[in-house]
């Protein structure tokens, strides 16, 4: 069996003497090409490729933009269940792709779930959302996008840690902390949310479209807007039409609590198991997919793509 392992070497948690653990766990079983990436958007490179070259697995070691980078590898050419399958070892910050699924949350933990799958020959086909843009580019994203606040968060954080900040729950607490009291524009609404068989809802100030549920993880804490997003469904979304203190810190501790139904409240938007939604905005709005910030952007459409992918687990 033919597989490349797709290797971010700046992962937070993976040292290149456990990358080569991994490497030598799986030699017995696989006919296996170590792939390092070396820049944003190489793993995506590297997948394409793998895929094309007709491989039976691809094993993404890396945190959730190393994964997102490798899905949208996989399927640059679109959905087909004769691509290569995916393995994923957790080696990130968050790594709620991989948490969703059950794996443990270690590469070497992980690396034996995924040695038994593959002896066992068990894989699980899951379905992903797609974000498409005006200007015709298209994304697929595993677990969440996030539009306004969210995605401010993660441009911070992103700039954060190219100034050399580790990347941890509590940076991400300290971004949202600054940011919400002192970047994002809590006075003027932009996004409108557009779902089928269901009006227009306009003045909403920040938007989560979740695929699965958690939607993010604070360290060992789930955060879970959408209780009832699954793979198995269409999208959901979450929203609010206020940030005021109040309302944020409400909807925060209402998220850490374990429950099957999803908050309500006047100022909350709720839409379940969606194919598809479009958010337009009054002006440009910070925009980001897996934790991977993307950008300003006005409108965007998400889709849900069922049954996307193949998962060794």
């Amino acid at each position: 069996m033919r597989a490349m392992l797709i290797a971010n070497p700046k992962a937070t948690s993976t040292s290149r003497q456990a990358r080569d653990t991994l490497v030598r766990a799986f030699a017995g079983d696989l006919d296996l090409v170590l792939a390092e990436t070396a820049h944003r958007g190489h793993a995506t490179e590297l997948a394409r490729d793998a895929a094309r070259d007709g491989f039976d697995v691809v094993i993404a070691l890396g945190g959730d933009g190393t994964v997102n980078e490798t899905v949208n590898g996989l399927l640059t050419d679109g959905p087909d269940l004769k691509l290569p399958a995916l393995a994923v070892l957790p080696s990130g910050s968050a790594n709620v792709f991989a948490r969703a699924l059950g794996l443990p949350g270690d590469p070497v933990g992980a690396t034996r779930h995924v040695l038994a799958a593959l002896r066992a020959g068990r894989h699980r086909t899951v379905g992903l959302g797609a974000a498409s843009l005006p200007d015709g580019t298209e994304r697929y994203f595993t677990f969440c996008a996030g539009v306004g606040l969210d995605a401010e968060v993660v441009r911070e954080v992103e700039r954060l840690r190219l100034a050399g900040a580790k990347a941890d729950p509590s940076l991400y607490v300290r971004a949202a902390v600054r940011q919400f009291f002192a970047g994002t524009d809590r006075r003027r609404p932009a996004l409108t949310v557009e779902a089928p068989g269901a009006a227009p809802i306009s003045g909403v100030f920040l938007v989560f479209v979740s695929n699965t549920a958690p939607w993010t993880f604070l360290g060992p804490l789930p955060l879970n807007p959408s209780p009832r997003a699954n793979f198995a469904l269409g999208l959901d979304v979450f929203g609010t039409r206020s940030l005021s203190a109040g309302t944020v810190l409400s909807a925060f501790a209402k998220m850490l609590v374990a429950r099957s139904r999803p908050m309500g409240g006047r100022h909350i938007v709720n839409v379940h198991d969606a194919e598809h939604v479009t958010l337009r905005a009054t002006r440009p709005v910070a925009f980001e997919l897996d934790g991977d910030y993307l950008g300003e952007h006005a409108t965007i459409t998400f889709r849900a793509v069922p049954k996307a992918v193949r998962i060794v687990i």
